[in-house]
């Protein structure tokens, strides 16, 4: 005959407690750091390279917003579905831009062109060479979609080492870029 067990005193905090305030927990350490983390130290080599990726995102916005304006000029067509993925590309790179000039270092690069804000809809000429486009829409659409998920991936990376502000900013231009590669290909 089995013996039946015996109740044990509950002593500290339950399971889903823990369950339910380790989400919050985790969100307050993480937004806590980022405060600690703003200051570059003292003879620190990481500004520099945080610098480099804060600007070589920019510079990643700016040319895919160039694409985008190239596959627009050749294929007209496509203009409606693409200028919303172009404008989102030069807010990215705005928003790096900003970013550098926020913590008190201009960026180096060329700012975004005049007329590229949120609300200019037409192309926007390079001064760089021409991107070259494909002549069916279709590997233009493929085109464009390589190389957001090629700057995704490169925005990925760069995270892991940048500080908290940049990191977050990259992050969620990766996410972004990941959801213009879904409109790109299934949309």
């Amino acid at each position: 005959m089995p013996f039946p067990h015996a109740p044990r005193a509950r002593t500290g905090p339950r399971r889903r407690s823990l369950l339910a305030v380790a989400p919050t927990a985790l969100l307050a350490a993480g937004c806590s750091a980022g405060s600690r983390d703003a200051g570059p130290a003292v003879g620190s080599p990481s500004p520099p390279a945080s610098e480099r990726a804060r600007a070589r995102a920019a510079r990643d916005s700016r040319e895919l917003a160039e694409r985008y304006d190239a596959v627009i000029a050749a294929h007209a067509g496509l203009a409606q579905r693409l200028g919303p993925l172009r404008e989102h590309a030069v807010r990215h790179a705005k928003a790096f831009e900003s970013l550098g000039t926020a913590a008190g270092s201009a960026s180096p690069e060329s700012p975004v062109p005049a007329g590229a804000g949120p609300s200019a809809s037409a192309p926007v000429p390079s001064a760089s060479s021409p991107v070259p486009v494909p002549a069916k829409e279709k590997d233009a659409l493929s085109g464009l979609a390589a190389a957001e998920r090629e700057i995704a991936d490169r925005r990925l990376e760069a995270l892991l080492d940048a500080p908290a502000e940049l990191a977050r900013l990259l992050a969620s231009v990766a996410a972004a870029g990941a959801a213009h590669v879904f409109v790109l290909t299934e949309g």
